[in-house]
C-alpha cells in the first residue's frame, strides 16, 4: 500500500505580533506567498467606552478634518455611534487598511497618503493650510506620535480622543512553542514598534538570538528604525503596513 506523504514544511514563516484576534489577514497573506504563519500576540485592544471619551470622539467628529491613525480606531469609533460624513467635512486614514475599516463603517469619501505613515499624512495637500482650524484626531496613546505634534505646528486646533488602548502582554507558552516547531526561515510582520518591544522583553532565553536573526518586514522607515535600535540587523521596507505590503516585502532590498 503507498503511503502518503507528509506535507513540506513552508521554507518561510510570518511572525504575526498583531493584538489578540487580529492575525486572519496576516494568515491569508502568509498562505497565498506560499508561507507559514505564527501568531505571538503581544498586546491586545481594550476599547475606552466612558462618558469621557465619548465627549471627546464627538467633538473629534464635528471637526472640518477628522484623522483617524488605524482600523482599531476606526472599529472603536463606530462602536460609539455614527461615522457618517457630514458635508464639507473631510476624513483622513492613515492608510488603505484604515481607509477600508471607515468606509465599510459607512465613510462615502476617505482621503489617504501614498504611503502608511506619519509623515506621509502630513504631507497631504489639504492638511497644510490649517492654521486656527480644529482636526479631529481619533487614535491611542502612543504611536504615530508625530502627528499632533505636526498639525499643532501648522496652527490646528487638535481635537485628540483616545478611543482604544493597546494592553501589553506576553505570548502565551502555546505560541512559544509554535515558533520553536517552525522549522523554516523567520520573518517578522512589524506593524507596530510596541509590538517587537514587547516580543523582546518576553521572549525565552533560548529564542532571542534566533529572533534577532529574523527578517523584519518593517511597514515605515521609522519602524525599521525602532527594529533597529532593538538590534535587529535583517530589515526589509514594505510598500505600507498592511499584511500584504508587509508579507511581499520578504525579497525587497534591505532597509
Amino acid at each position: 500500500m503507498r503511503e502518503t506523504a507528509s506535507p513540506r514544511s513552508p521554507a518561510w514563516y510570518v511572525i504575526s505580533l498583531r493584538p489578540l484576534g487580529q492575525h486572519d489577514a496576516v494568515r491569508r497573506a502568509a498562505a497565498r506567498a506560499g508561507m507559514g504563519c505564527v501568531a505571538l500576540s503581544t498586546m491586545r485592544i481594550v476599547v475606552c467606552g466612558d462618558a469621557k471619551t465619548q465627549r471627546r470622539l464627538r467633538d473629534a467628529l464635528a471637526a472640518p478634518r477628522v484623522v483617524f491613525t488605524s482600523p482599531n480606531a476606526v472599529r472603536a469609533a463606530a462602536s460609539m455611534g455614527s461615522l457618517k460624513r457630514k458635508r464639507a467635512q473631510q476624513f483622513f486614514a492613515i492608510g488603505a487598511g484604515t481607509a477600508a475599516a471607515l468606509r465599510r463603517a459607512g465613510v462615502d469619501d476617505v482621503h489617504v497618503p501614498a504611503r502608511a505613515d506619519s509623515d506621509a499624512l502630513l504631507a497631504m495637500d489639504a492638511l497644510q493650510d490649517i492654521a486656527g482650524m480644529r482636526v479631529g484626531l481619533v487614535t491611542a496613546p502612543g504611536g504615530r506620535d508625530r502627528l499632533e505634534p505636526g498639525l499643532r505646528a501648522r496652527g490646528a486646533s487638535v481635537l485628540r480622543a483616545d478611543v482604544y488602548a493597546r494592553e501589553a502582554q506576553a505570548p502565551s507558552p502555546r505560541a512559544f512553542a509554535a515558533l520553536r516547531a517552525a522549522r523554516g526561515r523567520w520573518a517578522i510582520a512589524l506593524s507596530s514598534g510596541e509590538a517587537l518591544r514587547t516580543l523582546v522583553e518576553h521572549a525565552p532565553a533560548d529564542l532571542v538570538a534566533k529572533l534577532r536573526a529574523a527578517r523584519v518586514l518593517a511597514g515605515s522607515p521609522r519602524l525599521a528604525d525602532e527594529a533597529r535600535a532593538l538590534g535587529f540587523r535583517d530589515l526589509r521596507l514594505a510598500e505600507g503596513a498592511r499584511p500584504a505590503d508587509l508579507v511581499a516585502a520578504r525579497d525587497a532590498r534591505g532597509a
